[in-house]
């Protein structure tokens, strides 16, 4: 059925499932995968900005649990400070204030030197912003940014723009384009169905297609 938006209905990647996946990691580096789904959680993003966001991750999560038998998923929410939460806390708890980026590339990046070496595990990363972030936060986003595309099979950064929205003209794909790798993808949704094109130019860079 249709899930729109401020319905509390979740989408089926809650712990249940993700206690029966990741009981036992298999040493096999094509065997293991991990979703970090990094969210900024500040403010700006309304409910509608957070429904598309929802979309996206829920498809890049089903997508990875067809390619791999061991699949395990982190939540990073961030304003001007990250920290890895729940999927409830992910995607129905606020912040007030303002953001900065490079907070969440951080912290995905504590989590994967802690947890999940890159020779063991094939490693998806996906950021979703409406683009509202500190001018002077973007030198340090963007560095944190190419650390992380260098341990990721694949990376993203999807805007979140609902037309007519607040902070429509605020952005940081510009600032993103300049990251030079093969396996990075910044994608504009801005309705509904642009998710699904979005998805498909994602899962396009992905280095780990052919394995």
């Amino acid at each position: 059925a249709e899930v729109t938006p401020g319905t509390e209905r979740r989408f089926p990647f809650h712990e249940d499932d993700l206690t029966y996946r990741h009981m036992t990691t298999d040493v096999k580096k094509e065997s293991n995968a991990v979703v970090i789904c990094i969210m900024d959680t500040s403010g700006s993003m309304d409910t509608m900005k957070k429904y598309l966001a929802r979309s996206f991750f829920f498809l890049l999560y089903q997508f990875i649990c067809t390619k791999y038998r061991n699949v395990e998923i982190v939540f990073i929410a961030h304003h001007t400070e990250a920290s890895e939460v729940t999927e409830e806390e992910f995607f129905h708890k606020g912040e007030s204030g303002g953001t900065f980026i490079s907070s969440g590339f951080t912290k995905a990046l504590e989590i994967t030197q802690a947890r999940y070496h890159p020779s063991l595990w094939n490693i998806y990363a996906f950021h979703c912003s409406d683009g509202d972030n500190f001018d002077s936060d973007n030198p340090a986003a963007l560095r944190a940014a190419k650390e992380l595309a260098e341990v990721c099979n694949l990376f993203g950064y999807g805007e979140i723009k609902p037309l007519g929205s607040r902070y429509y003209e605020s952005s940081m794909l510009n600032i993103f384009r300049r990251l030079e790798a093969d396996n990075f993808q910044t994608v504009l949704i801005e309705r509904k169905e642009d998710i699904w094109p979005s998805f498909k130019a994602f899962l396009a860079r992905d280095r780990g297609r052919d394995q």
